[in-house]
């Protein structure tokens, strides 16, 4: 069913979503939330300094780009890798990178509710 919705239903779930290496926005805007989204991103926390300015700054361009944010399926991966992931999706088109994120979005969610269960 998730892959047969529309672009506006996508972009509703990508705005609830917290953007990949900001805890504060974890904290703030996830309280409820904030364990499952901590615990999918927690290789961000052993990151350096270095990667994750990088990390932001390319999530900024990532979103003025595209209209919506870098979403990845982080479970498992370091930040260098949700780097290398980032530079490469950034060069996409809007219509590939829509795709790649509700792939990527439809695996966050299947882990989520099998976590429920």
């Amino acid at each position: 069913i998730w892959l047969s919705l529309t672009e506006t239903d996508w972009l509703e779930a990508f705005d609830a979503h917290p953007k990949i290496g900001d805890i504060n926005s974890l904290k703030e805007k996830y309280s409820s939330t904030s364990t499952v989204s901590t615990k999918e991103q927690s290789a961000v926390d052993l990151a350096s300094d270095e990667t994750l300015k990088e990390l932001r700054t390319l999530n900024q361009e990532y979103e003025k780009r595209f209209g919506f944010i870098f979403i990845v399926f982080a479970t498992g991966k370091g930040a260098d890798t949700m780097l290398s992931l980032l530079k490469s999706r950034i060069k996409n088109t809007r219509k590939k990178e829509l795709e790649i994120a509700a792939e990527e979005q439809l695996k966050i969610m299947h882990l989520r509710m099998e976590t429920l269960i």
